[in-house]
């Protein structure tokens, strides 16, 4: 899309990647927070729902529209039960609509929330600890990245979630430096941005990046989604 000006901190930018968002939230304070935070980087939030009832009956109705949004950034917990309802809608509604991006925000890590939304999906997905909303820019670029089909996990549920797949035999002939790349592209991270953080060359991530897929046996054919693939492969194994 075309780049588009936005005022941010005293000066102009530009938003090369306008996306439609719904926010899914209970807490109407922190819906509001979200949606300022969005809208005042050139998105935009077409719906704000408080329970994951009303927000599969909102996405329902704007697909019947012919409107569906780029991406749902929905809270785990929301009524009635406070317990599972946002998950529960966000693995329900990537079902009926895969090309839906779905970044889901808890208050703590749990393991078994990630794992179900991580389960089956190949296309935008993500996972964020609510404390990371106040990183600004990284919760932006979260929301853009899920919308476009990548993945943004956290740094603690990757964790968490490593810890497992280390037991794995599937990840059995990654080597240590490729386990390393793996799970710093599950936090979303370019080549660029993993060979900044290793202190090595791009052309050496570009390196383990083909060695990861051709060891988990991703072919060329899976074309772009490759990266995504090797994510999920190596967080659900």
């Amino acid at each position: 899309m075309l780049g588009l000006s936005y005022e941010w901190a005293g000066g102009p930018r530009i938003v090369e990647d306008r996306v439609q968002v719904v926010i899914a939230e209970d807490s109407v304070l922190l819906r509001e927070g979200l949606t300022r935070l969005l809208t005042d980087r050139g998105h935009e939030v077409v719906a704000g729902v408080g329970d994951g009832e009303a927000l599969i009956k909102t996405i329902t109705e704007l697909a019947a529209q012919g409107a569906l949004p780029d991406v749902v950034v929905a809270d785990v917990r929301m009524p009635p039960t406070h317990t599972d309802e946002g998950v529960k809608a966000a693995v329900q509604l990537r079902k009926h609509h895969p090309g839906l991006g779905v970044l889901v925000l808890s208050q703590y890590v749990e393991e078994q929330y990630a794992t179900e939304l991580l389960a089956g999906s190949s296309h935008g997905v993500g996972y964020l600890l609510k404390d990371r909303v106040a990183e600004v820019r990284e919760f932006v670029d979260a929301v853009v990245r899920v919308a476009q089909g990548g993945t943004a996990l956290d740094p603690e549920v990757v964790a968490q979630l490593l810890g497992r797949s280390r037991k794995q035999d599937v990840l059995a002939g990654l080597t240590p430096r490729e386990r390393e790349v793996l799970g710093l592209m599950a936090e979303g991270r370019t080549n660029s941005a993993i060979a900044r953080q290793l202190v090595v060359s791009d052309g050496a991530v570009e390196k383990h990046v083909s060695n990861i897929f051709l060891k988990l046996g991703l072919s060329q054919s899976d074309g772009d989604h490759r990266r995504v693939l090797a994510v999920l492969t190596y967080l659900n194994s």
